[in-house]
């Protein structure tokens, strides 16, 4: 992990818990390590204070979780937490991808759609650049600014917990073709910026589920199948690395 980190215009926590987080997805710090505070302090070059309130929001995100008088450990994801995340992403994407429609006309808009249409741009070129982490990010961006121009600020609060899970399993999944990602949501933005509220959201539902079993497929040699396969054993550092890096 490297490098301190700090600057004076955002708070530490902040900074320490997307600095975890990044590394959690990336796979840097495996499925299954616990989080030692001290040690971790010393990586980053911090107190352990911001530290403590960066864990709860890793923790938010389903990224870690805390056991009773063991500590907190990075989650290890099964093969039935990601049928469980297409399950709730059928539903609520697709419903955000309708009321987006409904509302990218309206000028208060402007700024989401703009940034939608630059996540396109920055998604093809990674795409021709080969870099997994950004296609990861820029995906999994892409969606999360389709909630945001949905406008319903419940959908945005219950979608947010899930959104390091989302990017998370675009990372585990980088091997699957990108390019077809790509096409799905420039057919998806110009069905929302068109206004056509049924297609978006035939749209979306389409785009997520035809990634469920590919998915599967993909992570069935790497994830157990449920939390019961994972009490007393967790994945090695490389296992992790290598399934990342697809």
């Amino acid at each position: 992990m490297a490098e301190p980190i700090g600057t004076a215009d955002r708070s530490l926590s902040a900074q320490i818990y997307e600095h975890l987080r990044t590394a959690i997805i990336e796979g840097e710090i495996a499925p299954g390590t616990k989080m030692r505070e001290q040690w971790l302090a010393d990586q980053l070059s911090v107190s352990r204070v911001p530290l403590r309130e960066a864990i709860p929001l890793l923790e938010a995100e389903g990224l870690v979780y805390t056991a009773p008088r063991r500590g907190t450990f990075v989650t290890q994801l099964t093969l039935r937490d990601v049928d469980d995340l297409f399950d709730v992403r059928e539903s609520l994407e697709t419903l955000a991808a309708r009321l987006a429609a409904q509302r990218s006309g309206q000028p208060e808009a402007k700024e989401t759609v703009a940034a939608l249409q630059d996540n396109l741009t920055r998604a093809k070129r990674a795409v021709q650049d080969g870099d997994d982490p950004a296609i990861a990010a820029t995906s999994a961006e892409f969606h999360r600014l389709v909630v945001e121009l949905s406008g319903n600020a419940l959908l945005r609060t219950m979608m947010r917990p899930i959104s390091g899970r989302v990017q998370w399993l675009f990372r585990l999944t980088a091997a699957r073709d990108p390019r077809a990602a790509c096409r799905a949501h420039e057919k998806l933005l110009r069905a929302i910026l068109r206004g056509e509220v049924e297609r978006a959201g035939e749209l979306a539902f389409e785009h997520i589920a035809s990634g469920r079993k590919p998915s599967l497929v993909l992570l069935a040699d790497v994830l157990p199948l449920d939390g019961r396969a994972t009490t007393s054993s967790r994945p090695s550092t490389s296992r992790a690395r290598s399934s990342v890096a697809g």
